[in-house]
């Protein structure tokens, strides 16, 4: 089976750890990916040197999600992942799942809204345009659950239960497709959870809840799916290398356990954060309304005092 330019991976080894980061992924990705760290980077550096402070919690969040997209793409497991079913799945679960909640901890919008310079009066530059595009109806729609849990779901049924993923996998420029696809959907799916950065969708945190667990049950649905068939359900996977030595069933049912179990560790990850900014976010209201309580007690306090002395006052006259 030929899949385009990478015809070359039918004859690679047995998969093996050791051997599994070496280099041997997409140039694109490691490109993407250091460019990103180098955006972020001049972000943190020019709030630093005008004397703005920024959670160090952020950059390093917003690292290991680059990181992870890096592992993903950029060693031997996409090359792994062209013809194992199991390691491709473990692909697109990082890439749907943890990369988009580790990027988006790094707030990224955030970061650039306050590094980026403004523009003169009259003039629109790259600050005022990431602003429009936050206030855009474009904006307000692909983060509206009514778009975002549809296509969470979509991305795993549609693209798996049809001949859409093996044309993809076909070409380079599909694969690469696909894989910035998953990056994206996960992206748009957590951003309005997980509320970090600013955004033109934000509801409560029940609703938010309400939100992450929506998808949660499709998940398990379709890895359970693959793990109960009876036969290779994607093309690209029926025939491998007989130097992998697997077979594409147990292969296909490796990949519905890794589909069916990865999405409660993101689960986990995405409530502990929602728990934390809840708990934060009551901390701050009950400590305006101390003060509030401290401001209109001392209002009262003086109010009463000129009272009594009013009355001191009268009672000499």
């Amino acid at each position: 089976m030929d899949h385009g330019g990478h015809g070359m991976h039918m004859d690679l080894p047995p998969f093996t750890l050791g051997r599994g980061l070496a280099f041997g992924g997409d140039p694109f990705f490691l490109v993407a990916c250091a460019l990103l760290l180098v955006l972020y980077g001049w972000g943190v550096v020019r709030l630093r040197r005008r004397g703005d402070r920024w959670p160090v919690g952020r950059t390093i969040a917003f690292a290991l999600g680059v990181l992870t997209v890096g592992v993903t793409m950029c060693t031997k497991l996409n090359d792994y992942g062209m013809v194992m079913f199991s390691v491709h799945m473990i692909q697109h679960m990082i890439l749907s799942m943890l990369s988009p909640i580790l990027l988006l901890l790094g707030a990224p919008v955030t970061l650039a809204l306050r590094a980026l310079p403004t523009a003169r009066r009259g003039r629109t530059g790259p600050r005022e345009l990431l602003v429009k595009l936050l206030h855009s109806r474009y904006m307000r729609i692909i983060t509206h659950p009514a778009f975002t849990i549809p296509l969470f779901i979509a991305s795993l049924y549609a693209l798996y239960f049809t001949s859409l993923f093996d044309s993809l996998m076909g070409n380079r420029a599909g694969h690469i497709a696909m894989m910035i696809h998953f990056l994206a959907v996960g992206l748009v799916f957590f951003w309005p959870i997980m509320g970090v950065d600013p955004g033109p969708h934000r509801p409560g945190y029940v609703m938010r809840m309400l939100e992450l667990f929506a998808g949660m049950p499709f998940h398990a649905f379709f890895g359970i799916a693959l793990m109960m068939a009876s036969e290779p359900m994607v093309s690209t996977f029926k025939h491998p290398a007989a130097s992998l030595g697997i077979d594409p069933l147990s292969d296909q049912t490796a990949a519905g356990g890794i589909a069916w179990a990865f999405s409660e560790i993101p689960s986990v990850i995405v409530l502990v954060a929602l728990l934390f900014q809840w708990y934060t976010s009551e901390q701050r209201q009950a400590r305006r309304k101390d003060r509030a309580a401290d401001r209109d007690g001392d209002a009262e306090l003086v109010a009463y005092n000129a009272y009594l002395a009013s009355l001191e006052a009268r009672g000499r006259g």
